[in-house]
């Protein structure tokens, strides 16, 4: 469930924000009825971060990541990069 607060409500109910952002639920942060900010997890910062990287070009390791469970996938991709990596330079 994502919850949705003014600047105001989110400062005043920040623990309440943080602690659904542990617990995977997102809060959006409005400023004059305008989405400019969301408090996320971690782990989700790192999931974005990996997307980001990946670009548009990325093909099926851009969207690793996004379901649960898929951080094996991504990690097997990974290791596939690279093995293929040290082999071409032989």
């Amino acid at each position: 469930m994502k919850r949705e607060y003014s600047v105001a409500e989110a400062k005043a109910r920040f623990a309440d924000c943080l602690r659904a952002a542990e617990h995977g639920e997102p809060t959006v942060i409005t400023r004059h009825g305008r989405r400019v900010a969301a408090l996320v997890s971690a782990d989700e910062i790192e999931r974005l971060e990996r997307l980001r990287a990946a670009g548009p070009e990325g093909g099926l390791a851009s969207i690793a990541g996004g379901w649960e469970g898929s951080e094996r996938l991504a990690k097997i991709l990974d290791e596939q990069v690279a093995r293929r990596t040290r082999r071409s330079r032989r």
